[in-house]
């Protein structure tokens, strides 16, 4: 293994195979760079709300496009509402604009306008013709005829799922560039600050972007020629990933550079020891994490399942750059990149204690050791205090609050309400044999909670019938799903029907069906790699147990920290994705960081012992695992730059539990359980055994001064 790595570290360090491994990247970026600028043309935002082929809602969905051929484009609806009444001039409005959306229907022809019941509101509605491109197009045409010429006090939008559909390309129209802006920017003012040098800043931020380019680029391809699935939220949290992970990586690798400079007159063999000594660590990390990511393939929901091996393509390239690429540009600049505080090569620093250099950690690591049951208990017990914030997070978040801002879609949404049957804006859709229709029709009507069922309409070749029926309640209220439910279970009885309820509603009950049978499996199976992998790292049993506790305390201590704050911002409702992406990256996240000092503390405690190994460890690795955490937590809080909530509540989330990791669990809790535990922390290796006694640290070497 130290062959191994001394093979890879010298690689990047080599005198001359340091300019080898600089062509490679430059030949490597000039390829991956057009390629990763392409990766908006693989969307398919689509996933973001699909859901398993063997849902009823997906099958639903297949058999009316089987069966209705020409009836599938999506629908818009404009609203007009006057809350005094409408007047002579407000339906010749509507009238004129049902004459000019005619041009933008599918089929040519808008149906006669639907009153509301107290005379304040007409609807018009009509299937949107053209595909993707033609339909945006005509969307906003609709728009501006909606918007022209309206009589003073009258009140329009567009809704539907053609107005949905352009509310949300408008809302994320040039986002992409403003994440990565967002996300460079803030990456570069804590890099500024952590290294307050005018140079050494801009390395690691161009070697990260340079990463991102590259996973770009790779996931382009497996989108293009692999079928990947690549959507926008995945490739947000791939950036996000890139940055934020590579940034890591790199303050890992650097302060430990920095500190074999001191020891060795010559850069190329200080950062062959640095690289040597730190690839363990941040292998390690990367494995947790991509495999971790990896681990979501085994969830249905397929915009869960597609961010997987997109953000594991972005850690492996994070990896790569990090541990050739920056090495190699390190040693070509030489010492003076860190000016004003370049670390000089002294003869004396061979062999001196470097916690020394630490004075706040030092003393962070002696209030540690005097009382460490003290210490665990206490920050166990704030953890937990802090998990009661759970009671303010709900699941589930209405449509009409996925959005940072007002939109047309939504405000259109809560006009039909006011004025219609609460489920008339979305009823639910029975599909099913033409033969027993009269039978379907007559059970549907029966359901408590269907408050109009329609007449059936039969299928062009005579085989299908499609039957509305409008819910009594708002379409994703509870009362609406358990009405849906029981639909379902009436039509299904109906002999010979084979009758499929769709609809938004039956999409949000099979989509928490999905989500919960994902909980279920992928956040074990995320557990029980991690735990593989922290056994194979530390070849022992209860560290990694412990480990893997402690970061569990922490998910749940981050959702109820997340939730006091959400429900301040008004975003309680959590989306049903969100526990299940946010656990798996806090997880393997938090992992991260008790791997840098766990690997760190076990190298310490060869030499010094368990209980000088574990406070050392944490005194010279404290001040850049904290520094790496603040830059990871402020990096996925780029993603609230986004106009979606969801996103806003993943950088909440993740940002409060990474910061909790890096603050309490990796500064405290860890360390303290480990001294009370003491050396049978690493049981069954060796070091557990008091056989194993402390050795003198060896010399790390003298090299002569470089020529």
């Amino acid at each position: 293994m130290t062959t191994t790595r001394q093979k890879v570290a010298g690689l990047p360090s080599g005198r001359r195979s340091k300019y080898v491994m600089l062509v490679f990247w430059l030949v490597l970026v000039a390829a991956a760079g057009p390629l990763g600028l392409k990766l908006t043309e693989v969307q398919d935002n689509d996933a973001l709300g699909a859901l398993p082929a063997t849902a009823e809602a997906s099958r639903a969905v297949e058999r009316a496009e089987a069966a209705f051929p020409d009836s599938q484009k999506p629908l818009a609806v404009a609203v007009y509402v006057r809350e005094a009444g409408l007047t002579a001039a407000d339906r010749a409005k509507v009238d004129a604009d049902r004459a000019t959306f005619a041009r933008y229907a599918d089929g040519g022809q808008v149906s006669p306008p639907v009153p509301s019941d107290d005379g304040q509101a007409l609807l018009l509605s009509f299937p949107v013709a053209g595909d993707a491109d033609q339909r945006a197009d005509a969307v906003a045409g609709i728009k501006d005829r909606l918007t022209s010429g309206v009589p003073d006090g009258l009140r329009t939008a567009l809704t539907g799922p053609a107005g949905g559909e352009d509310d949300v390309f408008d809302a994320f129209a040039g986002m992409d560039t403003t994440l990565l802006l967002a996300t460079a920017a803030t990456v570069a003012l804590l890099l500024l600050i952590t290294y307050r040098s005018p140079v050494l800043w801009l390395i690691p931020l161009i070697t990260v972007a340079l990463a991102n380019q590259l996973a770009s680029a790779v996931v382009y391809l497996l989108a293009k020629h692999a079928g990947l699935a690549v959507d926008f939220q995945s490739q947000s949290i791939l950036t996000v990933l890139v940055f934020g992970v590579g940034v890591d990586y790199a303050l890992l690798l650097i302060a430990r550079y920095r500190e074999e400079l001191r020891r060795h007159a010559d850069r190329h063999a200080a950062m062959a020891v640095a690289l040597r000594r730190s690839i363990g660590a941040i292998g390690a990390s990367a494995a947790t994490v991509a495999i971790g990511l990896l681990c979501l393939l085994a969830a249905q929901l397929p915009s869960t399942r597609g961010l997987g091996p997109v953000g594991a393509v972005g850690i492996v390239a994070a990896l790569l750059a990090m541990t050739t690429l920056l090495p190699a540009v390190l040693v070509v600049f030489g010492r003076w990149l860190f000016w004003p505080f370049v670390p000089r090569y002294s003869p004396d620093a061979i062999g001196v204690d470097v916690a020394v250099q630490h004075g706040a950690w030092r003393r962070i690591a002696g209030f540690v050791g005097r009382r460490p049951r003290a210490v665990w208990l206490g920050t166990a017990a704030a953890l937990v205090a802090l998990s009661f914030g759970l009671v303010n997070l709900s699941i589930g978040m209405p449509h009409d609050e996925s959005f940072t801002k007002e939109v047309g879609s939504v405000t259109g949404q809560r006009m039909i309400e006011a004025h219609y049957p609460k489920g008339s804006v979305a009823p639910a859709e029975i599909l099913a044999a033409a033969g027993p229709a009269e039978q379907v029709l007559a059970a549907a009507r029966t359901v408590p909670g269907v408050a109009e069922v329609g007449a059936p309409e039969p299928s062009p070749d005579g085989r299908w019938v499609r039957i509305a029926a409008v819910l009594a309640d708002t379409p994703d209220s509870d009362a609406a799903l358990e009405a849906v439910d029981r639909l379902r279970a009436t039509v299904h009885a109906v002999p010979g029907a084979q009758a499929l309820v769709g609809g938004d509603t039956a999409y949000l009950i099979d989509e928490k069906r999905t989500v919960d049978r994902d909980n279920r499996l992928v956040a074990p199976l995320v557990l029980a790699v991690v735990l593989v992998i922290l056994v194979l790292l530390l070849r022992a049993l209860v560290a990694p147990l412990l480990l893997l506790a402690s970061v569990v305390l922490s998910y749940v201590a981050a959702l109820g920290a997340a939730g006091l704050i959400l429900d301040a911002i008004g975003y309680p409702k959590l989306f049903v994705g969100i526990p299940l992406q946010t656990f798996l990256f806090l997880v393997a996240l938090g992992v991260d960081y008790t791997i840098f000092l766990s690997t760190r503390a076990r190298e310490e405690t060869a030499r010094l012992g368990h209980r000088q190994g574990v406070l050392h460890a944490l005194t010279v690795t404290g001040g850049v695992i904290t520094s790496a955490g603040v830059v990871l937590a402020a990096t996925f809080g780029a993603l609230s730059v986004l106009p979606l909530v969801p996103s806003v509540q993943t950088a909440v989330i993740i940002g409060v539990g990474v910061l909790l990791d890096t603050f309490l669990v990796r500064s405290l809790l860890v360390p303290a359980l480990a001294l009370h535990i003491g050396r049978r922390t690493w049981w069954p290796s060796a070091l557990a055994r008091p056989a194993v006694r402390p050795v003198a640290a060896s010399p790390l070497g003298r090299v002569p001064a470089a020529s």
